[in-house]
């Protein structure tokens, strides 16, 4: 695999499971001292969640964040132990934009976890509980869903929350525009799909979480980066350290750019191979809609370092 054309790709919520990360941080002591280091810097246990589950705790969103990102961090330390690639840029889905900051080199493991704990807390809190809800819009094209989203609002809030590809748009809002947006989406040969959430995340009403996420972002240093980042934001590479905390608190009411984002790598930056970066294959099967052509690995094992190795 070149180093000159690679992509490291870091995951969202979704991709959690049971289990994630006990075999990496059992087979290699640099994934243990990331586990060993996100459990001091939030003073509990993040690595027995991760490894033991219960999987009702790991489904909590303020649990999740910070269990999907240590365990991409600690894959991500195996990697550059044991390999010599290196990535040309990196992009996260959503909270998987703070796992490409960690390796980027703009926040440091421990301001990380601590602060997305913190912002899954907020993301929790800023909406009442069955108040909001999110459904996947597929078979209609981007302006469609744009239309449909306006006309099911009804003075509430009804907007596109992630551009995922391959003709899946995630809508997010008041339950009740979402139940409409469903309706008119069926009406209009199109369908949308409830999603089990927890919140409805990146639209307008999460601007109390966003509020929140600035205050913990304050006193952060952000240091050098040394890699590019693709935002979700804008769906475009940032290493201007100044800017992460203002993208960072916008991405959360701001929808998720991914199908963008992977076309600008692709596209404008030539990448044609990336690694997805801890546990799942969510984000291989997203690029795989968006464009067929890059190659996607994932790296969650031990098995999966091993063939990055490659013979011994």
């Amino acid at each position: 695999m070149s180093t000159n054309d690679l992509a490291f790709l870091f995951p969202g919520q979704g991709s959690q499971a049971v289990g994630m990360g006990k075999e990496l941080a059992e087979t290699y002591p640099e994934a243990r001292r990331v586990f060993e280091e996100a459990d001091e810097a939030l003073g509990e246990s993040i690595s027995t969640m991760c490894f033991e589950g219960p999987a009702e705790a790991l489904q909590l969103t303020a649990n999740t964040q910070p269990a999907i990102l240590t365990c991409s961090i600690a894959a991500l330390e195996v990697i550059r132990a044991h390999t010599d690639l290196q990535p040309t840029v990196c992009l996260g889905h959503s909270l998987g934009e703070y796992s490409a900051l960690v390796a980027a080199g703009a926040l440091s493991l421990a301001d990380a976890v601590r602060t997305v704990r913190k912002r899954g807390e907020a993301m929790q809190a800023a909406v009442p509980e069955g108040q909001g809800a999110m459904a996947a819009v597929m078979g209609a094209s981007a302006a469609d869903v744009e239309a449909m989203c306006s006309e099911a609002a009804e003075g509430e809030v009804c907007s596109p929350a992630n551009e995922n590809g391959g003709g899946q748009i995630v809508v997010a809002g008041h339950a009740g525009a979402i139940g409409r947006l469903r309706a008119l989406a069926k009406s209009r040969k199109a369908r949308a799909i409830p999603l089990k959430v927890s919140a409805p995340f990146h639209c307008a009403l999460m601007q109390p979480a966003a509020d929140a996420l600035a205050k913990v972002l304050e006193p952060i240093a952000i240091g050098a980066m040394t890699v590019p980042v693709v935002t979700n934001v804008e769906a475009e590479p940032n290493q201007d350290g100044a800017r992460v905390k203002d993208l960072l608190v916008k991405q959360v009411t701001h929808r998720v750019r991914w199908e963008a984002s992977v076309q600008h790598v692709v596209g404008t930056m030539g990448i044609s191979q990336a690694l997805e970066v801890g546990h799942g294959k969510v984000l291989a099967g997203l690029v795989r809609r968006i464009d067929r052509e890059v190659g996607v690995r994932g790296v969650g094992s031990p098995a999966d370092i091993s063939v990055l190795k490659g013979p011994q």
